[in-house]
């Protein structure tokens, strides 16, 4: 098996241009990108960071105020991963290997003052930058939430999973629950209570999934609480659930949550997400909150894009959770 390795590429701190500064906690950000595939069954998620490269992620984060502090790409395995007859779940050892790089990337990140975004790839990395955020919160003795954007639960167990697939399995590996490999990941589990996790944005869940949900305490929001109360509403509920002590939030965003009319770019689309401007709305809100301190933006598939409009947005609602305003 190959061994997963970091490329890293440090740029020189530069201040922040007072005048851009989007809120007070404004820091330097390091850029992870993680060009996973093997949590799904489609391999055009492998590109998502390159698409974000040509959209100028960095080059746009540095208009907006911000260093970049750090470049760092993950390296994925390329060999085939064949079925464990031991496991429900497909590449788990690679997918760990790599969620081991990711957690480190993220946790030294954190541990430098830096804002990590982790770019994918397909969900299941957020297995590796949950666990290093966790690890980071753990070691200064701090609490953090969780709020995850997704069409999905992504909390299937090796258990209840119908595909095997891992990119279904993220949150639940995140709340303890699954392959143990992956759950004890750095060395401790869960990395988050359920009491401060919230879900936002779900309309297409597997029946074991919906049971999951109902069972482990996080907040739901489904897409029928978003049409009744507004996404404004929702965002406001969903800060408020995972805690008024929280030294800082985790924001794991799944592209499919939005509608594939706007963001036809993803691996497994679902009819009736959210709005261009929902999805803005949402990290806009987080960041005036000034809690975001770690950002995953994953599931950008190029293969299933039209002229890169999906990567294009990706990039603009990382814009948005670093606090861009519009006056």
């Amino acid at each position: 098996m190959a061994q997963t390795k970091t490329n890293e590429r440090t740029t020189e701190k530069q201040p922040l241009l007072a005048k851009s500064q989007p809120g007070r906690n404004a820091r330097p950000v390091s850029l992870i990108y993680v060009p996973l595939h093997l949590g799904g069954t489609h391999r055009g998620a492998s590109m998502g960071p390159a698409a974000m490269k040509v959209a100028e992620l960095p080059e746009r984060i540095k208009s907006l105020g911000f260093a970049v502090a750090q470049e760092i790409d993950i390296e994925v395995p390329h060999s085939v991963c064949w079925w464990d007859k031991d496991t429900q779940s497909k590449c788990v050892p690679e997918i760990h290997q790599v969620s081991e790089a990711v957690a480190d990337a993220v946790e030294t990140a954190m541990q430098a003052g830096n804002l990590p975004i982790t770019i994918g790839g397909d969900h299941s990395l957020a297995i590796g930058s949950i666990a290093g955020a966790a690890s980071y919160y753990k070691k200064n003795e701090q609490n953090f939430g969780l709020i995850w954007f997704d069409a999905h639960g992504d909390i299937n167990t090796p258990d209840t999973t119908a595909s095997g697939n891992v990119h279904g399995m993220p949150f639940a590996v995140s709340l303890g629950l699954g392959d143990e490999k992956l759950v004890n990941l750095k060395g401790f589990s869960p990395k988050v209570p359920a009491k401060r996790s919230a879900l936002i944005g779900i309309r297409d869940v597997d029946p074991p999934e919906r049971d999951m949900i109902n069972q482990t305490g996080i907040t739901p929001f489904t897409m029928k609480e978003i049409d009744h109360l507004g996404l404004g509403r929702v965002t406001d509920l969903a800060l408020g659930s995972v805690g008024a002590d929280v030294d800082g939030i985790h924001v794991s965003f799944d592209i499919d949550v939005i509608d594939p009319d706007v963001a036809p770019g993803v691996s497994t689309a679902s009819r009736g997400g959210l709005s261009y401007r929902e999805s803005h709305l949402a990290l806009e809100l987080l960041a005036e909150s000034d809690l975001v301190r770690s950002i995953d933006i994953v599931e950008l598939n190029p293969a299933f894009d039209v002229r890169n409009k999906t990567a294009e947005l990706a990039v603009e609602l990382i814009l948005s959770a670093l606090g861009k305003r519009i006056l």
